[in-house]
């Protein structure tokens, strides 16, 4: 590991911005490109804002954000401690959501613009996205 930054915060949606900017800030050390570092903004957005609306919807709870730094990949995890998923791959479905004011797009725009997208969930517990993006074109599945 090169580089980690873990930060804690509250599932308002004012916290996705202070996510995005922190993520493209941490994103800059490498070599990836301006379009790639957007990427990773819309991916982390849909991650929090899901941690948000759907994890906790009217309460306020906690989550947090590791971002990792390793030779040739950079590893984004957002967990909350909210209600959990209860069908992940349902969940994963484009245009599906629980909430039918939403698009259902966010898991897929996450699993799109990253390299590798993993979604560990417990109904009542939590969930824990993990996002990487490889920073060596060699690398890139």
């Amino acid at each position: 590991m090169k580089n980690q930054i873990k930060m804690s915060f509250r599932s308002l949606s004012e916290n996705v911005a202070i996510a995005r900017v922190a993520a493209a800030a941490f994103a800059a050390q490498t070599d990836l490109t301006i379009n790639d570092i957007e990427e990773i903004k819309v991916a982390i957005s849909e991650a929090v804002t899901n941690a948000t609306i759907h994890g906790y919807g009217c309460e306020c709870g906690e989550i947090i954000m590791a971002m990792t730094l390793y030779d040739e990949k950079l590893e984004f995890t957002i967990t909350d401690f909210g209600r959990g998923i209860e069908d992940v791959q349902l969940a994963c479905q484009p245009s599906y959501s629980t909430d039918p004011e939403r698009m259902g797009l966010g898991l897929v725009f996450m699993d799109s613009f990253m390299d590798e997208l993993v979604i560990d969930s417990t109904v009542g517990q939590g969930t824990t996205v993990t996002m990487i993006k490889y920073t060596n074109d060699s690398k890139k599945h």
